[in-house]
């Protein structure tokens, strides 16, 4: 066992599920900029509509890329085309400039940076969030130590795991509190706690 698993693997709840699923690998994907996009699309949405949607909006650009120039030129009436709401596709507009204009948004750039450091950076930008931010720290940098509790999938894994009775902002606390002894891998706990809540028991 690896030395990441060996040691979530002293929460004794944890380890019988890293001994019963399998976490499959995170793809190399250090296009941070079109992840971000890909992220403010896929807010609210099933995953197949988001996919849907989101290829279409690639699809209005050549080569299949939203270049930050090109997308801030495209007309709202042309997002729109793909499926966009009005108020995503600000949003978009709104990461491009950014990306032009303020901070240019690369896994380079933001690796430089520790987390919270990417957190404070991103949010600055209308329409980004926390949580989209914490995605991108756990799927696309791939980042050890992300807790995303504001994220509806952590909080159900740990009321099923830990049987956690708590509701509202007394939930917090009670994660944080379990998730204290899984630093500083706390990202790969919480993937396993995703793959956990959806998986059904035997």
């Amino acid at each position: 066992m690896n030395p990441i698993l060996s040691h979530l693997s002293q929460d004794k709840i944890l380890r019988a599920v890293i001994e019963s699923l399998n976490l499959p690998e995170l793809p190399d994907n250090q296009d941070v900029y079109k992840t971000l996009l890909d992220s403010i699309v896929s807010q609210q949405l099933s995953v197949k509509a988001a996919n849907t949607i989101f290829g279409r909006f690639c699809q209005l650009f050549p080569n299949n890329y939203p270049e930050p120039n090109l997308l801030l030129q495209t007309s709202a009436e042309t997002l729109r085309s793909a499926g966009l709401s009005g108020q995503k596709a600000n949003y978009l507009k709104n990461i491009a400039d950014f990306h032009l204009h303020t901070f240019p948004i690369s896994y380079e750039n933001l690796n430089t940076l520790t987390d919270e450091e990417i957190i404070k950076t991103l949010t600055v930008i209308k329409g980004v969030g926390k949580w989209t931010v914490e995605m991108l720290l756990i799927f696309s940098l791939k980042r050890l130590d992300v807790l995303p509790l504001d994220d509806l999938g952590i909080r159900q894994g740990f009321i099923k795991l830990y049987g956690l009775e708590q509701t509202g902002k007394a939930l917090f606390p009670a994660m944080n509190e379990i998730a204290e002894a899984w630093q500083p891998y706390r990202s790969v706990a919480c993937r396993y706690l995703w793959l956990a809540k959806d998986t059904p028991k035997p």
